[in-house]
């Protein structure tokens, strides 16, 4: 009796170290996940702030022009730009490395 008892306690806890060791593994994929994210969504806002640098030079105007509301607006815009560019660049790379080029 005592045996068996000590047997499933056993099995118990190896079932739950191996229970918390996939939930650990599990975190630290889902974490690099929002890593890679963020560091994504820097670059991208790091891209649109100098595009639209770019834009209101050749506007002949400065951010100083622009109060914060409008200024979110257009880096938004930017932001929108960009991603739809990557989206577009994305899916034509796909086609060509499938062959379907005369789809482009």
């Amino acid at each position: 009796m005592k045996l068996t008892t000590n047997i499933k306690e056993k099995t118990q806890n190896m079932f739950n170290l191996t229970k918390e060791q996939f939930s650990k593994t599990f975190d630290f994929a889902k974490i690099q996940n929002e890593k890679l994210k963020s560091a994504i969504n820097d670059k991208i806002q790091e891209r649109a702030i100098l595009n639209l640098k770019a834009e209101l030079v050749m506007r002949h105007k400065t951010f100083d022009d622009y109060n914060d509301e409008e200024l979110e607006v257009l880096i938004a815009n930017e932001k929108r730009k960009i991603k739809d560019d990557l989206k577009t660049k994305s899916l034509v790379g796909a086609l060509a490395l499938l062959g379907l080029d005369f789809l482009i």
